[in-house]
């Protein structure tokens, strides 16, 4: 299993918007739409990365908590499908059933959203708030597969009600760890 951490963007960086298929509803859906109104968590996933399966469960759990107090998510996956055919948005739509996500799963097919969110790996998540300014990017805990740590989502819980209580986030923001993001090959 390939390890790559996320890039850790400066906060307060605006979140670029986008408009994309919600590979769920088949419907298009931007940015703008979505956004939450305290907060917005992004991220990137993909169906088949070992590191998304291991904490698959919890992030149906936080955005399950969060979304009531105006905190919405977006699961966005932009692997290269050619070639990684399992990430194909029919598989998608499927896992996004099986899981039971309550949040929109998009697919990045010209990978540009994820190249303007500096996106690096499976999972990588940022937390926008209101006006939609980076306060959290980073990893949703210490978990990794194999390595006997609970899943717990901490550090996004953390960041989350640090912005729904108006309070600095103090905590030391750690980069994801995951699997690469699977480019195209440019031609």
């Amino acid at each position: 299993m390939a390890r790559t951490a996320s890039n850790m963007i400066p906060l307060g960086t605006k979140a670029p918007d986008f408009k994309l298929l919600d590979t769920i509803s088949d419907k298009t859906m931007s940015l703008s739409n979505l956004k939450g109104n305290k907060g917005t968590v992004i991220f990137f996933i993909c169906n088949h990365c070992p590191f998304v399966i291991h904490i698959n469960e919890e992030l149906v759990k936080i955005a399950n908590d969060y979304n009531s107090k105006g905190i919405s998510f977006v699961a966005i996956s932009a692997n290269d499908v050619e070639n990684y055919p399992q990430d194909a948005p029919d598989l998608m739509k499927k896992l996004a059933k099986t899981e039971g996500y309550p949040f929109p799963y998009l697919y990045d097919e010209t990978q540009e959203v994820a190249k303007v969110y500096d996106a690096a790996c499976t999972p990588d998540i940022y937390l926008f708030n209101d006006d939609l300014k980076l306060t959290y990017r980073g990893q949703l805990d210490e978990s990794r597969p194999g390595n006997g740590v609970e899943v717990t989502g901490v550090d996004l819980r953390n960041a989350i009600d640090c912005l729904l209580e108006g309070e600095n986030n103090n905590a030391i923001q750690k980069p994801s760890i995951g699997c690469g993001i699977k480019w195209k090959r440019e031609v």
